[in-house]
Protein backbone atom coordinates (compact mmCIF):
# COMPACT_ATOMS: atom_id res chain seq x y z
CA UNK A 1 0.00 0.00 0.00
CA UNK A 2 1.79 3.50 -1.21
CA UNK A 3 2.15 5.27 2.17
CA UNK A 4 0.93 8.67 0.41
CA UNK A 5 -1.47 9.31 -2.03
CA UNK A 6 -0.87 11.83 -4.79
CA UNK A 7 -3.93 13.11 -6.84
CA UNK A 8 -4.02 16.00 -9.04
CA UNK A 9 -7.16 17.65 -9.79
CA UNK A 10 -7.67 20.77 -12.35
CA UNK A 11 -4.49 22.28 -11.16
CA UNK A 12 -4.72 21.07 -7.24
CA UNK A 13 -2.82 18.77 -6.06
CA UNK A 14 -4.27 16.59 -3.13
CA UNK A 15 -1.35 14.80 -0.83
CA UNK A 16 -3.25 12.11 1.34
CA UNK A 17 -1.40 10.41 4.47
CA UNK A 18 -2.40 6.90 3.87
CA UNK A 19 -1.17 4.84 6.96
CA UNK A 20 -4.39 5.02 8.74
CA UNK A 21 -4.05 1.42 10.64
CA UNK A 22 -1.41 3.92 12.56
CA UNK A 23 -3.13 7.01 12.45
CA UNK A 24 -1.12 8.23 9.34
CA UNK A 25 1.74 8.72 12.00
CA UNK A 26 4.82 8.96 9.54
CA UNK A 27 7.86 6.75 9.11
CA UNK A 28 11.49 7.68 7.48
CA UNK A 29 9.70 6.30 4.32
CA UNK A 30 6.84 8.31 4.60
CA UNK A 31 9.06 11.36 5.11
CA UNK A 32 11.02 10.79 1.76
CA UNK A 33 8.18 10.08 -0.35
CA UNK A 34 6.45 13.69 1.28
CA UNK A 35 9.86 15.70 0.70
CA UNK A 36 10.32 14.50 -3.02
CA UNK A 37 6.81 15.06 -3.61
CA UNK A 38 6.46 19.02 -2.87
CA UNK A 39 9.54 19.33 -4.35
CA UNK A 40 8.34 18.36 -7.42
CA UNK A 41 4.46 20.00 -6.83
CA UNK A 42 6.98 23.28 -6.16
CA UNK A 43 8.18 23.05 -9.82
CA UNK A 44 4.96 21.81 -11.23
CA UNK A 45 3.45 25.06 -13.36
CA UNK A 46 0.21 23.04 -14.03
CA UNK A 47 -0.31 23.29 -9.93
CA UNK A 48 -1.18 26.32 -8.65
CA UNK A 49 -2.72 25.21 -5.24
CA UNK A 50 -1.60 21.93 -2.84
CA UNK A 51 -4.12 20.60 -0.60
CA UNK A 52 -3.21 17.94 2.46
CA UNK A 53 -5.26 15.42 4.51
CA UNK A 54 -5.50 12.14 5.85
CA UNK A 55 -6.60 8.73 5.08
CA UNK A 56 -9.25 7.27 7.74
CA UNK A 57 -9.77 8.52 11.55
CA UNK A 58 -6.62 10.83 11.47
CA UNK A 59 -5.47 13.48 10.23
CA UNK A 60 -1.50 13.25 11.18
CA UNK A 61 -0.61 11.61 14.77
CA UNK A 62 3.47 12.61 13.88
CA UNK A 63 6.31 10.49 14.29
CA UNK A 64 6.03 6.87 14.19
CA UNK A 65 7.11 5.83 17.64
CA UNK A 66 7.31 2.09 16.59
CA UNK A 67 9.46 2.63 14.15
CA UNK A 68 11.73 5.10 15.96
CA UNK A 69 11.76 2.16 19.29
CA UNK A 70 12.51 -0.17 16.82
CA UNK A 71 15.45 1.70 14.71
CA UNK A 72 18.81 -0.29 14.83
CA UNK A 73 20.47 2.74 15.89
CA UNK A 74 18.66 3.73 19.01
CA UNK A 75 15.75 6.42 19.93
CA UNK A 76 18.14 9.69 19.86
CA UNK A 77 19.57 8.73 16.70
CA UNK A 78 16.55 7.75 14.75
CA UNK A 79 14.85 11.01 16.30
CA UNK A 80 17.25 12.65 14.49
CA UNK A 81 17.43 11.03 11.59
CA UNK A 82 13.18 11.22 11.61
CA UNK A 83 13.24 15.12 12.46
CA UNK A 84 15.69 16.18 9.58
CA UNK A 85 13.07 15.03 6.81
CA UNK A 86 10.37 16.28 8.71
CA UNK A 87 12.01 19.42 8.77
CA UNK A 88 12.29 19.68 5.29
CA UNK A 89 8.77 18.48 4.34
CA UNK A 90 8.23 21.91 6.98
CA UNK A 91 10.22 24.03 5.01
CA UNK A 92 9.34 23.10 1.74
CA UNK A 93 5.76 24.11 2.68
CA UNK A 94 6.45 27.31 4.09
CA UNK A 95 8.24 27.85 0.47
CA UNK A 96 5.98 26.61 -1.39
CA UNK A 97 5.08 29.37 -3.81
CA UNK A 98 1.17 28.42 -4.31
CA UNK A 99 -1.80 28.65 -0.97
CA UNK A 100 -1.31 25.00 1.19
CA UNK A 101 -4.57 24.39 2.85
CA UNK A 102 -4.59 21.24 5.53
CA UNK A 103 -8.14 19.57 5.45
CA UNK A 104 -8.01 18.33 8.96
CA UNK A 105 -10.74 15.46 8.92
CA UNK A 106 -9.17 13.80 12.38
CA UNK A 107 -6.67 13.63 15.33
CA UNK A 108 -4.00 15.63 14.64
CA UNK A 109 -1.09 15.38 17.18
CA UNK A 110 2.66 15.53 17.58
CA UNK A 111 4.40 15.88 14.12
CA UNK A 112 0.67 16.40 12.54
CA UNK A 113 0.15 18.92 14.70
CA UNK A 114 2.97 21.08 13.38
CA UNK A 115 2.73 20.14 9.90
CA UNK A 116 -0.71 21.38 10.33
CA UNK A 117 0.18 24.63 11.56
CA UNK A 118 2.37 24.99 8.78
CA UNK A 119 0.04 25.02 6.33
CA UNK A 120 -1.38 28.51 4.63
CA UNK A 121 -4.71 27.53 5.53
CA UNK A 122 -7.52 25.22 7.91
CA UNK A 123 -10.18 23.63 7.32
CA UNK A 124 -11.26 21.39 11.03
CA UNK A 125 -13.79 19.30 10.83
CA UNK A 126 -16.17 19.74 14.27
CA UNK A 127 -15.29 16.29 15.58
CA UNK A 128 -11.31 16.87 15.12
CA UNK A 129 -8.81 17.44 17.73
CA UNK A 130 -5.70 19.13 17.69
CA UNK A 131 -3.08 18.24 20.30
CA UNK A 132 0.48 18.95 20.66
CA UNK A 133 1.73 15.62 22.22
CA UNK A 134 5.11 16.01 22.56
CA UNK A 135 5.29 16.86 26.01
CA UNK A 136 3.15 14.48 27.00
CA UNK A 137 5.55 11.56 25.66
CA UNK A 138 8.37 12.99 27.54
CA UNK A 139 9.54 15.06 24.40
CA UNK A 140 10.46 18.37 23.44
CA UNK A 141 8.15 20.25 20.55
CA UNK A 142 9.71 20.23 16.93
CA UNK A 143 8.31 20.67 13.32
CA UNK A 144 9.01 24.63 14.17
CA UNK A 145 6.21 24.53 16.57
CA UNK A 146 8.73 26.82 18.78
CA UNK A 147 8.37 29.52 15.69
CA UNK A 148 4.70 28.62 14.57
CA UNK A 149 2.41 28.08 17.49
CA UNK A 150 3.51 31.79 19.60
CA UNK A 151 2.96 33.53 16.30
CA UNK A 152 -0.78 32.17 15.91
CA UNK A 153 -1.66 32.16 19.30
CA UNK A 154 0.55 34.34 22.02
CA UNK A 155 3.44 33.07 23.92
CA UNK A 156 1.72 32.60 26.79
CA UNK A 157 -1.23 30.83 25.26
CA UNK A 158 1.73 28.39 23.60
CA UNK A 159 3.26 28.29 26.96
CA UNK A 160 -0.17 26.82 28.28
CA UNK A 161 -0.24 24.17 25.47
CA UNK A 162 3.18 23.12 25.95
CA UNK A 163 2.99 22.83 29.57
CA UNK A 164 -0.80 21.02 29.86
CA UNK A 165 -1.19 19.43 26.09
CA UNK A 166 -4.84 19.79 26.27
CA UNK A 167 -6.98 17.95 23.99
CA UNK A 168 -8.08 21.10 21.51
CA UNK A 169 -11.36 20.87 20.17
CA UNK A 170 -12.85 22.52 16.60
CA UNK A 171 -14.74 25.58 18.07
CA UNK A 172 -11.80 26.27 20.93
CA UNK A 173 -9.21 25.91 17.91
CA UNK A 174 -11.02 28.26 15.93
CA UNK A 175 -11.15 31.10 18.39
CA UNK A 176 -7.78 30.79 19.51
CA UNK A 177 -6.93 31.17 15.80
CA UNK A 178 -5.53 27.96 15.42
CA UNK A 179 -7.70 27.28 12.01
CA UNK A 180 -9.44 29.43 9.50
CA UNK A 181 -12.78 27.19 9.33
CA UNK A 182 -14.57 25.08 11.50
CA UNK A 183 -16.60 22.36 8.64
CA UNK A 184 -18.76 19.41 9.16
CA UNK A 185 -17.46 15.54 9.56
CA UNK A 186 -16.34 14.33 6.03
CA UNK A 187 -16.32 17.67 4.34
CA UNK A 188 -12.93 19.32 5.15
CA UNK A 189 -11.19 18.21 1.51
CA UNK A 190 -14.55 19.62 -0.60
CA UNK A 191 -14.43 23.16 1.47
CA UNK A 192 -10.84 23.10 1.24
CA UNK A 193 -10.80 22.13 -2.58
CA UNK A 194 -13.47 24.57 -3.15
CA UNK A 195 -11.26 27.26 -1.21
CA UNK A 196 -8.21 26.69 -3.52
CA UNK A 197 -10.63 26.72 -6.55
CA UNK A 198 -11.07 30.75 -6.12
CA UNK A 199 -7.04 30.93 -6.81
CA UNK A 200 -7.70 29.88 -10.32
CA UNK A 201 -9.02 33.48 -10.92
CA UNK A 202 -6.44 35.31 -8.63
CA UNK A 203 -3.01 36.30 -9.16
CA UNK A 204 -0.35 33.62 -8.09
CA UNK A 205 1.88 36.23 -8.02
CA UNK A 206 0.43 38.51 -5.29
CA UNK A 207 -0.30 35.50 -3.13
CA UNK A 208 3.72 34.61 -2.98
CA UNK A 209 5.46 37.45 -2.42
CA UNK A 210 2.56 38.43 0.05
CA UNK A 211 3.51 35.13 2.07
CA UNK A 212 6.68 35.28 2.02
CA UNK A 213 6.29 39.45 3.25
CA UNK A 214 4.33 37.76 5.98
CA UNK A 215 7.25 34.86 6.60
CA UNK A 216 10.15 38.00 6.44
CA UNK A 217 8.28 40.20 8.92
CA UNK A 218 9.39 37.93 11.95
CA UNK A 219 12.42 37.75 11.15
CA UNK A 220 14.00 41.46 10.10
CA UNK A 221 13.95 45.23 11.32
CA UNK A 222 11.19 47.62 9.97
CA UNK A 223 13.21 49.39 7.95
CA UNK A 224 14.50 45.87 6.22
CA UNK A 225 10.82 44.81 5.92
CA UNK A 226 9.92 48.27 4.29
CA UNK A 227 12.65 47.88 1.79
CA UNK A 228 11.55 44.40 0.86
CA UNK A 229 7.96 45.49 0.53
CA UNK A 230 9.28 47.85 -2.06
CA UNK A 231 10.82 45.26 -3.84
CA UNK A 232 8.30 42.75 -4.05
CA UNK A 233 5.37 45.49 -5.13
CA UNK A 234 7.42 46.27 -7.89
CA UNK A 235 8.41 42.92 -9.09
CA UNK A 236 4.93 42.36 -9.10
CA UNK A 237 4.28 45.04 -11.25
CA UNK A 238 6.59 44.40 -13.41
CA UNK A 239 5.44 40.89 -13.85
CA UNK A 240 2.71 39.74 -16.88
CA UNK A 241 0.12 39.10 -13.82
CA UNK A 242 1.10 42.73 -12.73
CA UNK A 243 0.58 44.61 -15.69
CA UNK A 244 -2.71 42.73 -16.55
CA UNK A 245 -3.95 44.02 -13.00
CA UNK A 246 -3.17 47.53 -13.45
CA UNK A 247 -4.31 47.12 -17.24
CA UNK A 248 -7.83 45.01 -15.96
CA UNK A 249 -8.00 47.89 -13.98
CA UNK A 250 -8.09 50.89 -15.91
CA UNK A 251 -10.24 49.04 -18.26
CA UNK A 252 -12.76 48.47 -15.73
CA UNK A 253 -13.08 44.55 -16.46
CA UNK A 254 -11.76 41.44 -14.92
CA UNK A 255 -8.42 40.58 -14.56
CA UNK A 256 -6.99 37.11 -16.51
CA UNK A 257 -4.53 36.15 -13.99
CA UNK A 258 -1.64 33.60 -14.29
CA UNK A 259 -1.00 33.10 -18.57
CA UNK A 260 2.82 33.72 -17.93
CA UNK A 261 5.93 33.60 -16.02
CA UNK A 262 5.95 35.83 -13.28
CA UNK A 263 7.21 36.77 -9.53
CA UNK A 264 7.16 32.70 -8.34
CA UNK A 265 9.97 32.36 -11.31
CA UNK A 266 12.26 34.87 -9.16
CA UNK A 267 11.90 33.61 -5.80
CA UNK A 268 14.32 30.78 -4.16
Amino acid sequence: MNKVLIEKLDGICVITLNRPEFYNAFDLETLEILENSLRDIRLDENIYGVLVTGNGKAFCTGGDLRWVSSEGSGVEAALYKLAAHFHQVIYEIKKMPKPVVAAINGVTSGGGFALALACDFRFMERSAVLKQGYTSNGLSIDGGLSFTLPRIVGIQRAMEILALDPKIPADQALTWGMVNYVVEDGTSKKEGLEFLGAFRERSVDSFVASKELLHQSFLLPFEVVLEKEREFLSRCGGSPNGQEGIKAFLEKRRARYNKGKGFADGTD
